[in-house]
């Protein structure tokens, strides 16, 4: 049997005759012009981080929300900052607390004395981009009062309920490293962000600009708007038009099924130190991600190689380490990698 070059838009063209992928990659490669203009505004001010950038990029386009997990100072905030300067959109903050209550996040209903009745007051969560900053410094009862707002889009406030504007988009950080005064967060939560983006220390050159930027007379560098809300869900539309081959579908259900059951794919070693896999929400993260992401790179279609670049910060979280794998140090990225190296590539 012939096989299929899926990094050759001709031989996509010829799987689906409903396709026209010429006419699809003119299409995002237009459509996609923003993407540069955007990437240009966040480089004034978020110097290396790339990844981030790219998959706060990914986030906003897929309509998911991105966790952010790495030491202080790393530009988590002010990436997220950055990003919404960039758009013409509402922005709030919340600096997450061990004494945060869920109404000082979704909001609460007050008393007016002059109407003698209650009215709804909003809470902060009523905005386009929403930064949980350090998540896991509040209590589950106030990560839960996120759950429905994240999952729902919408937020109940007594007997009422209002619908969030769109784009909505939670950016949440946290610092892996102090563990005291901090609460895990709950698995079904977790599960809710789309993205869980690790971040590192930046190279030496990289830190050199960092600190010219910081010390520099001219001031720190400011982003200028370039897109608008409207922008955003035209393009999110779009994305969903990238065309996706069947034998990508498979690979992605292979990658998310080798979770759960890895001694099928020759992975029985991994048996005893997954507690659980990936639930269908990984499954199309992943397809949605890979879109994204082929968009990013103005191609009108997904290729293997894009389901591979966006599949760590799909899965990590994802994937439940047993006691096995902890007292190994093992940790949910070889699983991830041992899983890309055995499932089979189309």
């Amino acid at each position: 049997m012939e096989e299929t070059n899926l990094n050759n838009p001709t031989t996509v063209q010829n799987q689906s005759s409903n396709v026209d992928i010429r006419a699809l990659n003119e299409k995002i490669q237009q459509e996609s012009s923003f993407v540069e203009l955007l990437t240009m505004e966040m480089d004034k001010v978020i110097i290396g981080q790339k990844h981030m950038t790219e998959r706060l990029l990914i986030g906003l386009l897929s309509n998911g929300h991105i966790l952010l997990e790495g030491v202080p100072g790393l530009a988590k905030t002010l990436a997220i900052n950055t990003l919404a300067k960039t758009v013409d959109a509402k922005f709030s903050r919340v600096q997450f607390t061990p004494d945060l209550l869920p109404a000082d996040v979704i909001g609460t209903m007050i008393y007016n004395q002059k109407q003698e009745a209650f009215t709804v007051k909003k809470g902060p969560i009523f905005a386009n981009f929403v930064l949980a900053d350090e998540i896991n410094r509040a209590p589950a009862k106030v990560q839960s009062a996120l759950l429905e707002a994240m999952q729902e889009r919408q937020i109940t406030i007594g007997e009422e309920t209002f619908k969030l504007p769109e784009p909505f988009l939670v950016l949440a950080t946290q610092n892996p490293v102090e563990q005291e005064g901090t609460y895990p967060l709950p698995e079904a939560q977790v599960d809710r962000f789309m993205l869980k983006v690790v971040l590192d220390y930046p190279k030496k050159e990289e830190e050199k600009l960092i600190i010219r930027n910081n010390i520099s007379k001219s001031g720190f560098p400011s982003v200028n708007c370039v897109l608008k809300p409207e922008d955003i869900l035209r393009a999110r539309n779009v994305v969903k038009e990238v065309y996706m081959d069947e034998k990508i579908e498979q690979y992605i259900v292979d990658i998310v099924d080798a979770t759960r059951n890895p001694e099928d794919y020759k992975l029985a070693e991994y048996k005893n130190l997954i507690s659980f896999g990936g639930s269908p929400r990984a499954s199309i993260n992943l397809a949605l991600a890979a879109k994204a992401y082929a968009f990013i790179k103005r191609r009108g279609y997904v290729i293997p190689e894009d389901v591979r670049a966006v599949c760590h910060d799909v899965l990590r979280h994802r994937i439940g380490l047993s006691y096995e794998a902890e007292a190994e140090n093992i940790t949910s990225e070889q699983i991830i990698n041992g899983i890309l190296n055995n499932v089979e590539i189309p």
